[in-house]
């Protein structure tokens, strides 16, 4: 008896090297999958990098900007009997406002736009940017923290007026506080025309910046104490000597004036 089992050889199944739809679908779901995943991964971290940028130049802004006053608190210069060149002004309102004469060394910001003449008014104001037919930019209430200098003999130039030098954007808040020594305590205006406060509060605050993710960037605050090195130089050591008579003691008297000896004869402002 023949075994019904054995099959022909015309009818042998041979097996297939191929794919089923399924498993091909199946397949690209898994593919599809870790490529979201990569994706979001390499968005976080682009993201979380380019927050960072930002944060590190608004805070190199922010240094930047505090230093720049700074190095010009420590060069001012004040003569009493010159008060129209080398008054102190600070404004503390609405619009924060900080005006001195200082000598300046070359390599201040600016400099060599005014060639060799260093001794230059100072103005700090709170102000918006210029952003003409820009109306949106004109809603959003940004301000900028902006300066502007010019020879004390010379006046304002032009263009240093209409372009002057941004030294923080987005400023949220911009105080300076002068130390009274009479009332031994910070006020925030200094009405003593003839006198320069020993030491001055500075602090800025920068607002939220929104990176070109949509996120916003943390804000920051600075303060920083400024003792000024110099007081407003009397009248009285101004005069050369022999003018007006002379000056009292006659020729070769020195006054202490801050802690310094000068020459009656010698100081005449330049």
């Amino acid at each position: 008896m023949k075994n019904s089992s054995i099959t022909r050889p015309g009818n042998r199944k041979t097996p297939s090297n191929g794919f089923t739809l399924i498993e091909v679908m199946i397949s690209i779901v898994i593919f599809s999958l870790v490529m979201a995943v990569i994706y979001s991964t390499w968005y976080l971290i682009l993201r979380a990098s380019r927050t960072a940028q930002e944060a590190a130049a608004q805070m190199q802004r922010q240094r930047i900007a505090v230093q720049t006053i700074e190095d010009s608190l420590t060069c001012i210069q004040s003569y009493q009997s010159s008060l129209q060149y080398y008054s102190f002004v600070v404004d503390n309102g609405d619009s924060p406002f900080l005006s001195f004469t200082a000598r300046l060394p070359d390599d201040f910001p600016r400099s060599g736009r005014f060639g060799g003449f260093n001794m230059r008014r100072l103005i700090f104001t709170v102000e918006p940017p210029p952003n003409p037919g820009n109306v949106f930019m004109e809603n959003t209430g940004e301000k900028d923290l902006v300066l502007r200098q010019y020879p004390i003999l010379m006046g304002m130039d032009p263009d240093e007026q209409a372009d002057p030098l941004v030294l923080a954007r987005n400023v949220q808040s911009f105080t300076v506080d002068c130390w009274d020594t009479n009332q031994e305590d910070w006020v925030d205006e200094w009405t003593s025309t003839n006198s320069i406060p020993p030491m001055l509060r500075v602090s800025l605050v920068l607002g939220r910046n929104t990176d070109s993710f949509g996120t916003a960037t943390p804000s920051f605050s600075v303060t920083r104490l400024i003792a000024v090195p110099t007081q407003m130089m009397p009248a009285i050591v101004q005069v050369p000597n022999g003018a007006n008579g002379g000056m009292p003691g006659g020729p070769g008297i020195n006054f202490n004036v801050g802690g310094r000896t000068v020459s009656p004869g010698g100081n005449a402002p330049p």
